[in-house]
């Protein structure tokens, strides 16, 4: 039997991304994405709830979303959860849970470069794929 681990999000970014570079050269950006779902209580209030996702991508789709994701900017976001563990200098155990990005595409109108208000020459109307990381032992089963 085979597993399902897909996540898949629209809502904006929290803040820019932040990259940093693994020990073998590999990019990482770590960045959030907010989604807010609007709904009325029991009582006839409106609810308002935002939630926020932890984001990381690697390689060639880190470099894209540091040059072109800002915050603010709405997202679409196809990825896997991933919960991992480490211990920290003080020997504190933390837990996280965190979405890995497979596929980043931008929504809304033509995107510009905040800095220079030029257009991004760079078309992401297709999805961005980085498959690198997604092979299974499954990958050969022909159905």
């Amino acid at each position: 039997m085979g597993y399902v681990n897909k996540v898949i999000l629209l809502g904006n970014l929290g803040r820019d991304p932040e990259i940093r570079q693994l020990p073998s050269g590999q990019n990482v950006a770590s960045f959030t994405v907010a989604t807010t779902e609007n709904y009325t209580s029991k009582t006839g209030e409106r609810i308002k709830q935002t939630e926020w996702h932890r984001i990381t991508a690697f390689g060639r789709l880190a470099d894209i979303a540091g040059k072109y994701l800002h915050k603010g900017k709405q997202v679409y976001i196809e990825g896997k959860l991933r919960t991992r563990q480490w211990e920290d200098n003080n020997n504190q155990k933390h837990t996280t849970t965190e979405i890995v990005a497979l596929t980043i595409q931008l929504i809304g109108q033509a995107n510009q470069n905040a800095s220079t208000g030029e257009d991004i020459v760079e078309p992401l109307s297709e999805p961005i794929i980085d498959d690198s990381s997604s092979s299974s032992p499954d990958d050969d089963v022909p159905f």
